[in-house]
């Protein structure tokens, strides 16, 4: 069976590092035979995190809205989460029980594990693409993701 092709942009943000912070994602599918693209914005936040958590969080967050098995094209300016995937690292992390190389704990353990439960569900490629470039869907989400940061 051909899985649907859905494109995916995240984008996390951090007023301070830990302190509140937010994610946003934009979800689109279709328009690629000439046809309207149908999208879907989504966000949220929390009152105590990090970048590198809401970066997570935007990814976890839009592939969970996938009702069925989907091929997802992710795009982000996370290079944490590009090369955590990408490079491997996630895996070997939690191969090694969460602990990295030089020995210290892998941060955002619990995020990666979910991450790497939905890239099993999901065919997931992770695109890196350059934030505050002018890419639109990456201002998009960079803007969905600062107003959802809690006040």
């Amino acid at each position: 069976m051909k899985l649907k092709t859905i494109h995916i942009f995240t984008d996390g943000a951090c007023s301070g590092n830990p302190g509140p912070g937010g994610w946003g994602a934009i979800l689109r599918y279709g328009g690629e035979n000439g046809g309207e693209p149908i999208s879907t914005e989504i966000s949220g936040g929390e009152k105590q995190t990090t970048n590198n958590r809401m970066e997570l969080m935007g990814v976890i967050e839009a592939l969970q809205r996938l009702k069925y098995p989907c091929k997802a094209i992710i795009k982000t300016d996370s290079q944490y989460v590009v090369n955590g995937i990408e490079k491997g690292w996630a895996k070997s992390w939690k191969r090694n029980n969460w602990i990295k190389s030089d020995k210290k704990p892998a941060l955002n353990a619990d995020l990666w594990e979910k991450l790497l439960e939905l890239c099993g569900t999901h065919e997931v490629t992770f695109e890196w693409i350059r934030g505050h470039a002018g890419h639109a869907e990456n201002e998009r989400c960079d803007e969905l993701a600062r107003l959802a940061v809690p006040r």
